[in-house]
């Protein structure tokens, strides 16, 4: 064991130690240290009830964090608000506080809260039941998820109080039957929205829309309900809370809550392959450094993007302390776990007997597990936002802590470890919605017409939508008499509407491992992507291949695998531009968004190893061409730019600066990498030039590829950093993409063509 494994007395002397060990601070690329900041409170509200107060008092809370009462004064005085402040900030507090403040004013009030996982459902339960019992106070708080026992569900309806559920129950299960819910709709006063930011992209634009029924069937019998969200940080929390529930609100983010210093380190692990740009596993540096903190007996959390990580991880690690610590201290924890073994090491976390626990990032949520001293993160976690979160969970209020961020070979890894002032100095993310994309907005207009009747100047959001009732009628859906519009329909449309796709018609995947069960569902212009036959399916962090696509059932059948690799297939894409909406030219460079349609025919699918991202193999695919009617962005290089090279030098250049921007994108969306694709033609059809396309894998497009014309300069800028920047010789995974795609030159001619025009300097 190297000197400085051994035990030291604190985590500082540990990190002082560490900072002379030059074979782990050559691969440090940046240490970043943020000073610890006192609290700041101000005293209890003087209209808080004295039974509140006393039970807050025997919880050693004697005075609210400015956070904390700034929420709590808004919400009394009939704001909207949305409170933004850091993990481990006492959130809770900001929507507890005035719930039950109202709830021991009026018995007969109601509340409901949303949240987007049971697991954090289940947690506000318990500390809401905990605060009514500390009170003496009958509030009756209960979940309503699809764990639900019917037995208890009649119950819940007439007399809970406070009724705790996720956005899909709502939708299914309680808008449409909101004539059995009449006691919560008539009395509800608070609406409490945690975690906001997970409520975006597609998923998002389906919540605003629940959302628009919800306030719709509270009009209906007379309530007009507070909205009390709450969400980690991101770049835009006003306006995403506003766009989600449709009204204005106040911002809280003047953060009162103490916090001890706190050390970012960025880790980056050494090339093992110059030529290739290869590093050392990300997993074997991530499990190194893991071990150190735990050796030293500091409490550590790990996060890894996928199950397979997590598990990986977990063996290694405790094979690595089973004799110091014992491996019941080192747990894992990701979806797929049974509740009761969950709720087992959120206990021990929060009691001290587990030393460390290796997670998905179903721990980055606001679930309670204490305060640990040291995070240790498994690549960059894919938002800025995300990795504030994940890392939040490491730092007690008093007391050092400390995060590494191990990159992996992945472009956008690469970037933001070389890049620590970009991560340092810019907003998170920001939060992007479009609810009123069409084939979203018209499966919500379904469901609200079977919840209740449309009258006839009714708006949905604030849109006239009397052109698609119309719609609705001519397809027999819906029945218009005199001034209403009326379901016709025999079955109920929310039970086949998914909140977390934009397209009709959805290929169902059935898992044959052990018997067969709906594993989940992928859009249909997806799935040739995606699902074609002998493809990797992952899932939860879980490798399946599939055996069987039956295309005209729209069904896939796929079985759990282990292999060390994931598929990526290849599209053969012909796009269209049908309308152009916004454009600018600049030097040599015109930018153009606006609506397209693209023609994809998946051709052959690649087989690309896990961490190193080489190619291992291929294989044809066989299946019919889709349509798509999106959104896209996409800039043009001069003609005098494809003069100065040949075809085949162009095409290079322009899949070489693809490959860089597709990966780098993300940073500035809160997306799936997925979410957004990229097609580069050497002669566009729209513009003749040189061209590379964005576009919105949905249907009708949800402002992501709008956001990234707006980000256009700075997009093509860091993609030059990032190829200057790669210590590779010729081109490499983890910048313009392997040398077999882009030739012997490709990274060379990708960088000129950027500086040439005057965008990567």
């Amino acid at each position: 064991m190297n000197r400085w494994t051994g035990k030291t007395s604190s985590l500082e002397e540990w990190l002082e130690l560490l900072r002379k060990q030059p074979e782990v601070m050559a691969n440090v690329t940046h240490w970043h240290t943020i000073p610890s900041r006192e609290a700041r409170t101000a005293p209890m509200p003087a209209d808080l009830h004295p039974d509140l107060i006393e039970a807050l008092r025997s919880r050693g809370i004697e005075r609210l964090f400015t956070h904390q009462r700034d929420a709590y004064r808004n919400v009394r005085e009939g704001r909207h608000i949305v409170a933004v402040t850091p993990t481990a900030s006492g959130k809770t507090m900001c929507y507890n506080l005035p719930v039950l403040q109202s709830l021991l004013e009026n018995d007969s009030g109601r509340a409901l809260y949303m949240f987007p996982t049971k697991a954090l459902a289940q947690d506000q339960v318990a500390e809401l039941q905990q605060l009514a019992n500390l009170m003496g106070a009958d509030i009756k708080t209960h979940t309503y998820d699809g764990d639900t026992p019917p037995t208890v569900r009649q119950a819940i309806r007439n007399a809970g109080h406070i009724v705790v559920t996720n956005p899909d129950m709502l939708h299914s299960a309680i808008l449409p039957h909101h004539t059995k819910w009449v006691k919560l709709f008539e009395n509800v006063k608070y609406i409490v929205l945690d975690e906001l930011h997970a409520y975006r992209g597609v998923f998002g634009s389906h919540v605003a829309n629940v959302i628009r029924r919800l306030k719709r069937i509270c009009r209906f019998y007379g309530s007009n309900p507070l909205f009390i969200c709450a969400s980690a940080t991101i770049d835009n929390p006003g306006e995403h809370a506003e766009r989600l529930i449709g009204e204005p609100v106040a911002v809280i983010d003047d953060n009162g809550a103490p916090m001890g210093e706190k050390h970012f380190v960025f880790y980056n692990p050494p090339v093992v392959n110059q030529q290739l740009g290869i590093r050392r596993s990300s997993v074997l540096e991530t499990q190194r450094l893991a071990s150190m903190l735990l050796k030293q007996g500091v409490q550590t959390i790990v996060f890894a993007r996928s199950r397979v990580r997590v598990e990986l991880l977990l063996t290694y690690l405790q094979d690595l302390v089973k004799r110091e610590l014992g491996t019941q201290s080192i747990r894992g924890y990701r979806g797929g776990y049974l509740p009761k073994l969950r709720r087992e090491i959120e206990r021990g976390l929060r009691n001290g007997e587990i030393r460390g626990v290796v997670s998905t990032n179903a721990l980055e949520l606001g679930i309670d597990i204490g305060q640990l001293q040291a995070c240790v993160l498994n690549g960059y976690p894919g938002t800025v936002a995300s990795t504030w979160q994940q890392s939040g969970r490491a730092g007690r209020r008093q007391g050092s802590s400390v995060t590494f961020m191990v990159a992996s070979s992945n472009p956008l890894d690469q970037y933001i470890i070389q890049n620590p002032d970009f991560f340092f100095t810019r907003p998170p993310e920001r939060a992007l919605i479009h609810p009123d994309n069409l084939l979203i907005l018209i499966d919500h207009i379904k469901c609200a017409a079977y919840e209740l009747p449309f009258e006839e100047h009714e708006t949905f959001g604030g849109e006239p939508i009397r052109d698609m009732l119309e719609f609705l009628a001519e397809e027999r859906v819906l029945h218009h008499v005199k001034d209403r519009w009326y379901w016709m329909e025999q079955s109920f449309p929310a039970h086949g509407i998914s909140l977390r796709s934009a397209a009709q018609e959805n290929f169902v995947i059935i898992d044959l491992t052990e018997g067969a069960r709906v594993l989940g569902e992928v859009d249909r212009f997806s799935a040739p992507t995606l699902i074609h036959e002998e493809a990797i399916y992952i899932h939860e962090g879980v490798q399946y291949q599939v055996e069987k696509l039956d295309y005209p059932e729209k069904k896939a059948f796929v079985r759990e695998v282990d292999v060390d690799y994931f598929t990526d297939a290849n599209q053969a894409v012909e796009l269209k531009v049908l309308h152009v909406d916004k454009e600018r030219l600049q030097g040599e460079i015109v930018r153009q968004y606006g609506e397209v349609t693209v023609n994809a025919k998946a051709t052959i699918f690649k087989k690309i190893r896990l961490r190193t991202h080489e190619n291992i193999g291929s294989g044809p695919i066989h299946l019919p061409e889709e349509e798509l009617h999106t959104s896209a962005y996409w800039f043009s290089f001069s003609e005098e730019a494809a003069a100065r090279r040949s075809a085949n030098d162009m095409q290079h250049a322009l899949l070489g600066i693809a490959n860089v921007l597709v990966h780098i994108a993300p940073i500035y969306l809160m997306c799936d990498p997925f979410d957004i694709r990229v097609y580069p033609q050497v002669k566009a059809v729209h513009t003749k030039r040189p061209t590379i396309y964005f576009y919105d894998r949905y249907p009708g497009g949800i402002g992501l590829s709008e956001r990234l014309y707006e980000v256009h300069d700075e997009l093509l800028r860091r993609a030059g950093e990032l190829i200057r920047s790669c210590r590779c010789l010729s081109g490499c995974p983890a910048c313009v993409g392997p040398i077999e795609e882009v030739g012997l030159l490709g990274k060379t001619q990708a960088l000129q063509l950027l500086e040439e025009t005057g965008r990567a300097r």
